[in-house]
């Protein structure tokens, strides 16, 4: 009786790249790397307030070289300004990244970021482990710095 073969799982990434590369493309993107990369690109300041929406391509005109393209950035409101002034610095990492001059200027488009990093909020020392840390804390006069000081002993403790 022969062994089965070996069994290998393809990487979801291998087995779903036409369809991404394919939304990718229709928002101008050549290679959904500046997407999925852009903290690395554009440094993890600028990431945090800004993310790539569209890159824009101009039209070739014939017997002309081909102009730079626009990168249009969902960048958070009040953080414009500011990502405004950097946009120097964000031009050179993109092209830096594309190893070409791929984008020659930037267009900003103010509204929430839609890719957020959820903190995650810790939860609440379990209360018998706090009263547990009171009980040792009989030398602290103060009622409220008692009952802070158990409970920070009680998140150490969960640590």
């Amino acid at each position: 009786m022969a062994k089965p073969g070996r069994i290998s799982a393809k990487p979801l990434s291998v087995l779903l790249g036409d369809v991404f590369s394919d939304a990718y493309a229709k928002q101008g993107f050549a290679a959904r790397e500046l997407v999925t990369r852009w903290s690395e690109i554009a440094g993890a300041e600028i990431a945090a307030h800004a993310e790539p929406l569209k890159i824009q391509w101009p039209r070739p005109v014939e017997g002309q070289p081909q102009e730079p393209a626009t990168l249009v950035l969902r960048v958070e409101g009040p953080m414009a300004l500011e990502i405004q002034h950097s946009s120097d610095v964000i031009l050179a990492r993109v092209n830096r990244f594309f190893g070409w001059n791929a984008v020659g200027r930037l267009a900003l488009r103010q509204a929430p970021l839609t890719r957020r990093d959820r903190r995650v909020r810790p939860r609440a020392p379990d209360a018998a482990t706090v009263s547990k840390v009171q009980e040792t804390l009989s030398a602290v006069e103060d009622e409220q710095l008692r009952a802070a000081l158990a409970r920070l002993g009680a998140s150490i403790k969960r640590n």
